[in-house]
Formats: structure tokens, sequence, C-alpha cells
């Protein structure tokens, strides 16, 4: 047998087993991807509870300053738009309001246009509690990332556009926009309303 036809026949063994190890790589990625969706899961909750000690100055329950958070972020809305954007029920949306309202921290107001829509507007006291929640969230945080090197916050900045681009729709496309602006110093739109 020549070393030509050996060649030959050699060939389609490789290309064989070819096949195997790019399904290998597939659920290799599959497994990546779970393992860091894990760690990513479980670390947003532990920091969420962290920081949420610091809203225990407010006198104000965590669904109540939720619901506080969209109005001075993203404006009025109506209680069926609130309803929707903390993903609860209307009569349950409907008594959290009116607990911010009894408390001076929203108002309510007829739409001129339409009799029958009324919308929640958060007030300046509720606007001024929101906001000092928030700065009370940023020292404590801000604290910690001082026990960090400067490389690592550099790292978890870099993390923290693409944490942001994952809560949008189109991962990829803001993902890659986002990288795009950082490395090149460009402004990047946010998508939606930041929350407190």
């Amino acid at each position: 047998m020549t070393n030509g036809a050996r060649g030959k026949r050699a060939s389609p063994r490789g290309r064989g087993h070819a096949a195997p190890r790019r399904d290998a790589g597939t659920a290799g990625d599959a497994a990546g991807a779970l393992a860091t969706a894990d760690r990513l899961h479980s670390a947003a909750i532990r920091l969420l509870r962290l920081l949420r000690r610091e809203d225990d100055a407010t006198g104000i329950t965590a669904p109540r300053l939720s619901v506080l958070s969209v109005l001075v972020f993203a404006g009025p809305r109506t209680l069926g738009e609130l309803a929707a954007a903390e993903q609860v029920r209307p009569p349950t949306m409907t008594r959290l309001v009116q607990a911010l309202e009894d408390e001076g921290l929203v108002r309510r107001e007829g739409d001129p246009r339409d009799r029958r829509v009324v919308h929640v507007h958060a007030t300046a006291r509720g606007r001024r509690l929101l906001l000092d929640a928030r700065e009370r969230r940023l020292h404590a945080l801000t604290a910690r990332l001082r026990a960090l090197s400067a490389r690592e916050r550099t790292v978890l900045d870099h993390a923290a556009t693409l944490i942001e681009a994952l809560a949008r729709d189109d991962v990829r496309e803001d993902a890659r926009a986002a990288m795009r602006a950082e490395t090149h110093g460009e402004p990047h739109r946010e998508g939606r309303h930041k929350r407190g």
C-alpha cells in the first residue's frame, strides 16, 4: 500500500471524528453558560439583599419602594402600567399606590384627554425619599468597591456594562454596542429606565 493510499483512507476517518468534537464544544459552551448564569444569579440576589439593608431607614416596604422607583426614574404611569412593570395584579398595585398616597409620596392625576385614565406621579417628597435611599445604597456599595484594586474595579465596570445589556431584549446586539462604546469612549444610550 502506498503512502498516497494510506493518506486517502485516513482522511475520511479524520473528518468523521470532527463532528463529535464540535458537539462536545457546544455542550461545553452550554455548561459554561449555565455555570456563569448560576453564579451571576446567586451573586445578584446576595448583593441586592445586602444593599436592601440600607432601605430600612426609609420606613417603607420593598414593594412600595420599588413602585416609587418606577415613578421617579420612568415618570408618571397608570395603575395598569405600574402593575405590568412590577408584575403584580392590578388590585395589589392599587393597594400599593394607595399606601404611598397616604404617606404623601405619590399623587394621582386625571388625564385631561380621557377622564377614565388616571396617572400616578411621584411627589417631591417621594422623589427625595427615593433618591436618598439610592444614595445610601451607592455609598454602601462604594465602600466595598474601595477594598478592590483599580484593575478589579475596571473589570467590574466592564461587567456592569454587559449586565445592563443582559437586562434588555436584544442581548447580543446591546452587549456589542455597549462594549464598542466603552472601547471607543462613545456614549451608550440606555434602552430602559434606571431603577433605584
